[in-house]
């Protein structure tokens, strides 16, 4: 007997790794998509900037390398870097063949320059990429037969032959399989349960972690906390990228002014209309994300402001509308008129660096299960991410991973156990669930942010045990609801970071420790390894 929900490939995710993947694998496989909510809900809309990749003569591939392994801070796997620098135009030649309709200029593709790029690589669709790319794979996706989806579908937890005490995986040298997972189906509010004999991890990264972000509500590390759990390994973690510039204004929340802005002569300014940036770094605005938003951070700590102002009044109008027409429209709606006035900014959480380690197939440590986009550690980004090489990740190992399950061959799933409630109770104090949540976002906010201390790793590891041990309760003893499920993730994914943190004694990339202010001579990744394994 084998779960009413079976399949070849069970894909937990709906951003742009989760949906090539799908599109992949749809001709020869039964694939079906989990998304906890919505199928357009997740991080990957939001990206305005575009996708890194080397298009034009006069840009080289080692360039593009050199690049990456600089923004990195020597923390990047130069193999992973190469990998998908190579892989990076075809998967855009991909994009254009199913009709993302990518900025043009004169009939060629329209390249911009962002942060840390020597060169204009960014392809892109005006300023809001992200959008674009998704509604051309969602339309690809819904009108493909052999894809099922599952919308309002929260991963709980992964299924594996190790948890289950399957005779095979009890001997010596056999590792563990994943065999599926269970879901939350909020419609019904029942737990079902999924299998496959291949599950892939595309449930983004965990900016909602923290007090201020650009993350949307579905980033709460759900894939990292679940395979963590399952006995993966997590790697990097304490690489948390704090976009620079995020929107100041009360009724905006979380919007985003795109690094773009900065590559089209975009000026960073204090209130009295100082720049300072060429005081912090002599690439000055186009420094990689951590040094600019290192260089904010401390003026606003210096001169005790609430923000800085990025000033691109000095293009035309015209450029603006052609080139930020979102971005333009958006501060427009909230009184600000980029055309003449400088938009207030500040830094804000917006990747995950780190993730659930895997190889150049995105496998992970558990056998059948794959993570790709940013739930994964490939190794590509190091201790810093160059700006819209995240999208193009996404795309090079979803083809990857697709790729290597082809060539597995299949086997049969055993019986999967139903998911059993019966010794629960709803839960009479929903307010516990959200006074927890908001404690950890903003201890993980002062203690664990943009700059680093001893003693503020020690509080907030602290404030995380105690909230484990209250969450663990509330998870055996109430029936679970989303809320629960993904505060439980992301006080596991804050654990993962702080001990990830505590861990590195030295300043490297996005980590910066007032205790450690020195870079070591050699880099090293931050390899994390669950009590299971």
């Amino acid at each position: 007997m084998t779960s009413p929900h079976h399949f070849d490939v069970l894909i937990v995710g709906s951003g742009l790794a989760g949906l090539s993947a799908a599109l992949h694998l749809a001709p020869t496989h039964r694939v079906a998509i989990l998304t906890k909510r919505e199928l357009n809900d997740g991080s990957s809309r939001y990206a305005q900037g575009g996708l890194a990749a080397v298009m034009s003569d006069g840009d080289t591939l080692a360039s593009h390398v050199q690049d990456t392994l600089v923004a990195g801070a020597g923390l990047c796997d130069p193999q992973t870097t190469r990998f998908v620098v190579e892989h990076a135009p075809e998967n855009i030649r991909w994009l254009q063949q199913l009709g993302v309709p990518f900025s043009q200029e004169e009939g060629h593709l329209h390249l911009t320059r962002e942060g840390g790029h020597s060169e204009r690589r960014v392809v892109h669709v005006t300023d809001a990429t992200g959008a674009a790319v998704q509604d051309t794979l969602m339309q690809k996706v819904r009108a493909t037969p052999n894809i099922t989806l599952f919308e309002h579908h929260m991963l709980v937890d992964l299924i594996t032959s190790a948890k289950l005490g399957l005779p095979d995986c009890n001997q010596p040298g056999e590792s563990s399989r994943c065999l599926g997972l269970y879901a939350l189906d909020e419609v019904t509010d029942q737990v079902l349960t999924f299998s496959a004999p291949h599950t892939i991890l595309a449930t983004g990264g965990a900016g909602k972690v923290y007090l201020y972000t650009t993350n949307p509500d579905t980033a709460t590390g759900d894939g990292i906390a679940a395979a963590w759990r399952a006995g993966c390994r997590a790697g990097n973690m304490e690489f948390i990228q704090f976009h620079p510039t995020c929107l100041y204004h009360p009724h905006a929340k979380s919007f985003l002014i795109s690094e773009a802005v900065r590559g089209e002569g975009g000026r960073l300014l204090l209130p009295d209309g100082t720049r300072f940036m060429p005081q912090h770094d002599p690439r000055a605005e186009l420094a990689p994300r951590d040094v600019v938003a290192r260089a904010i951070d401390f003026e606003m700590k210096k001169h005790g402001v609430d923000c800085v102002y990025l000033d691109i009044s000095h293009q035309p109008k015209a450029f603006l509308l052609e080139h930020f027409p979102n971005i333009y429209a958006r501060c427009l709606e909230l009184g600000i008129d980029i055309a003449k006035q400088p938009i207030p900014v500040v830094p804000a959480a917006h990747y995950t660096c780190g993730g659930v380690v895997t190889d150049l197939d995105g496998r992970t440590d558990l056998d059948g299960l794959y993570a790709i986009g940013e739930t994964a550690c490939t190794g590509l980004h190091g201790a810093n991410r160059l700006a819209s090489n995240s999208l193009v990740e996404c795309m090079v190992f979803a083809r990857a991973a697709t790729q290597a399950i082809a060539q597995e061959k299949t086997g049969t799933c055993p019986p999967l156990p139903t998911w059993d409630d019966s010794r629960v109770t709803d839960a009479d104090e929903e307010v516990v669930i959200s006074h927890n949540w908001d404690e950890l976002r903003r201890f993980m906010w002062d203690y664990v942010g943009i700059v680093r201390t001893n003693k503020r790793l020690e509080r907030a590891a602290h404030r995380i045990a105690l909230l484990q041990g209250e969450i663990q309760e509330f998870y055996a003893q109430f029936h679970v609801t989303r809320d629960l499920l993904e505060l439980r993730n992301l006080v596991q994914v804050a654990d993962l970071i702080v001990r990830s943190a505590q861990s590195r004694h030295e300043s490297r990339g996005l980590h910066f420790s007032r205790d450690y202010p020195q870079t070591d001579a050699v880099a090293k990744p931050t390899l994390l390894v669950p009590p299971i394994l």
